[in-house]
């Protein structure tokens, strides 16, 4: 099995990603093998990849606060896996990022969860990763975490924490009132271990 560190070279050093090492920007993940939830959203942000902190924005502050954890337990506790479906920032589209690159997640996440014994959350963030993830399920991001249930215990699908989506939360009060209990109860305990 290889290291972290051969994964991430391997990665630094593929084609796909060569105009992001001509520029120096690495892969932009957390994979300590102590890890016990694991995290998988879309892709790093502008402002995570300036700053080289993934969840480094408002949506970090609101995933944080979803979870019940402090950014001292997020960042350092390594507790936590950030695996996104691209690891560098995909640039803007007409509506907000553009999608990670095709076929990037299938060819690097298996790798690095190989090297996560002791994952035993995964946390679905947005279309991309819970379409990965849960190949057999044909519900749209609303009705997929309305569902939450039917998928742990191995995995929590969760709305994008993007300001963006403020009006989703309003529209959708279940989530805040429901879903987010239900996650940090599981982070609480999963992390107590």
């Amino acid at each position: 099995m290889q290291t972290i560190n051969q994964i991430k070279a391997a990665i630094i050093a593929d084609p796909q990603n060569k105009s992001f090492t001509e520029r120096h920007i690495e892969p932009l993940f957390a994979a300590p093998s102590t890890a016990r939830i694991n995290i998988v959203g879309q892709a790093p942000g502008v402002k995570a990849e300036q700053t080289r902190l993934y969840w480094n924005d408002q949506s970090g502050d609101r995933l944080r606060e979803w979870l019940n954890v402090d950014r001292d337990t997020f960042y350092n506790s390594e507790l936590f896996a950030v695996i996104p479906m691209d690891f560098y920032y995909p640039g803007k589209g007409k509506s907000g990022d553009l999608p990670p690159r095709q076929g990037f997640a299938q060819k690097w996440h298996p790798q690095i969860l190989a090297t996560l014994p002791n994952i035993q959350l995964t946390l679905l963030i947005g279309q991309y990763a819970q379409k990965y993830y849960l190949p057999q399920n044909t519900l749209n991001v609303t009705e997929t975490v309305k569902n939450y249930r039917e998928f742990l215990p191995h995995f929590l699908p969760l709305v994008h924490p993007s300001p963006r989506n403020q009006l989703w939360l309003k529209k959708n009060s279940w989530f805040e009132q429901e879903v987010v209990p239900t996650l940090q109860q599981l982070v609480k305990s999963i992390l107590s271990c």
